[in-house]
């Protein structure tokens, strides 16, 4: 049977989040604090459906969804206002992990093979409350679209029989007992709507009662139990903490079985304070929340490796990780870690920019603006070409070296950074 997902949705308009396609009511004036509440609420996913009126609105929107992207643990797909690819192609470079197709609009049946075979069926879904319409584009429809999301809980058994594929099914009023007889329909891949928003403080409870009635849904199946590890003394297990893209260093912490467990469940770190003799939800207090990437025990089964993504910072001094009371040191060099060698450049740049200093060529190319940066990177990039016609790997290290500079500039000139490209290449 498929994993069933719990999927709120914001429906955007004129910059807030309202109660649905037909009801304009507001529900929070600021989408993106909405997104970290059902983030923080344990969201499996999240719709956002763009519902905006005109050009100017429509690119401000694209702005908040890029925003809704960024603070969201939970994958974002993206609807709404899709005419043509190069509109599913704005949603897909806000970050959203999947796009959306209409099919109550024939254009956008009509592109789906040529957005399909540009950006690969696992990026689509399809909109629809007349499962007719998927019997009319049945072989369309499997061979271009990975799932749907079917807009009338009442065709729900017509779906079926019309697509085999997943698909998610909108509820904006059904009690919460009546969900678990829509989530055991096999092909049912989840629930969003005005249902799940309404209720998200309650996802991790019906969770539990889907295990209870054997339907699989989205959490972490751990491959060890409590009793599995060596614990210390106080029976417990010591945590190390890194940043999962980083790979950063940030704190050490301890668990004991009710953190354990907890975390697991929650997909939170959940660790066991000696101080207070209590469990203790990291960022339950300060909003910075560290969300489980992977956990992963030593040799000895007495050690946790814990990657996270961690919101805000994980040391309560305020500093990015506890561990910053250097006892000595000896030079080496750091260029061993590319990323972090980039992260620097780009702080320089963008340090020049701040604070433009005489003679600087970084402050030239800024003043000159972004032609004269163009061009350069234009240069450069015929540069590179013509090193790799030289025997001499040398010369075109050196062109890639400038053509990266120069590009790093345009980055800062643009506001990009390279956690914006790493995600987006992730996401390839």
């Amino acid at each position: 049977m498929i994993v069933k997902k719990f999927v709120p949705c914001i429906y955007l308009w004129h910059e807030h989040a309202v109660r649905g396609l037909n009801d304009t009511t507001i529900v929070d004036t600021d989408p993106v604090r909405l997104a970290k509440y059902y983030s923080e609420n344990n969201a499996d996913e999240m719709i956002v459906f763009d519902m905006s009126e005109g050009d100017e609105e429509h690119e401000t929107a694209l702005d908040i969804i890029k925003e809704i992207v960024s603070v969201s643990e939970a994958d974002v797909i993206g609807a709404g206002n899709v005419r043509r690819m190069e509109d599913i192609k704005k949603i897909l470079y806000t970050g959203c992990r999947r796009a959306v197709l209409d099919y109550s609009r024939q254009e956008n049946i009509d592109i789906t093979e040529e957005v399909s075979l540009k950006f690969g069926k696992e990026k689509l879904l399809i909109s629809y409350n007349d499962p007719e319409v998927l019997s009319k584009n049945k072989e369309l429809i499997e061979k271009y679209i990975s799932a749907m999301i079917l807009m009338n809980p009442h065709n729900i058994r017509e779906t079926m029989k019309a697509v085999g594929l997943p698909f998610f099914v909108q509820i904006n009023q059904l009690a919460l007992n009546k969900l678990l007889e829509i989530l055991s329909y096999e092909n049912v891949c989840g629930l969003t709507g005005n249902t799940i928003n309404d209720n998200m403080h309650e996802i991790l409870a019906l969770k539990d009662l889907c295990r209870q009635n054997g339907i699989p849904v989205e959490s972490f199946e751990a491959a060890f139990k409590w009793s599995d590890f060596k614990t210390n003394s106080d029976g417990m297990v010591p945590v190390v903490v890194q940043d999962y893209r980083t790979l950063e260093v940030l704190m050490l912490a301890y668990m004991n079985k009710e953190s354990y467990e907890s975390t697991l469940r929650t997909g939170k770190m959940t660790y066991y304070s000696r101080s207070r003799q209590s469990l203790w939800l990291k960022g339950e207090t300060s909003g910075h929340f560290q969300y489980v990437k992977s956990l992963t025990a030593d040799c000895d089964m007495d050690t946790i490796l814990a990657r996270v993504s961690q919101v805000g910072v994980a040391c309560h001094t305020g500093a990015r990780s506890c561990f910053f009371n250097e006892i000595t040191r000896k030079e080496y060099d750091e260029c061993a870690n590319p990323l972090q060698v980039f992260e620097e450049v780009l702080n320089v740049i963008k340090d020049r920019r701040l604070h433009p200093k005489e003679g600087s060529y970084t402050n030239y190319l800024f003043d000159k603006g972004i032609d004269k940066i163009l061009k350069k990177l234009g240069e450069e990039a015929t540069e590179i070409v013509i090193a790799a016609k030289n025997p001499n790997a040398n010369e075109v290290k050196y062109e890639i070296s400038d053509f990266l500079y120069h590009m790093m500039v345009l980055m800062v000139e643009k506001d990009v950074s390279w956690e914006d490209i790493t995600t987006e290449l992730a996401n390839r």
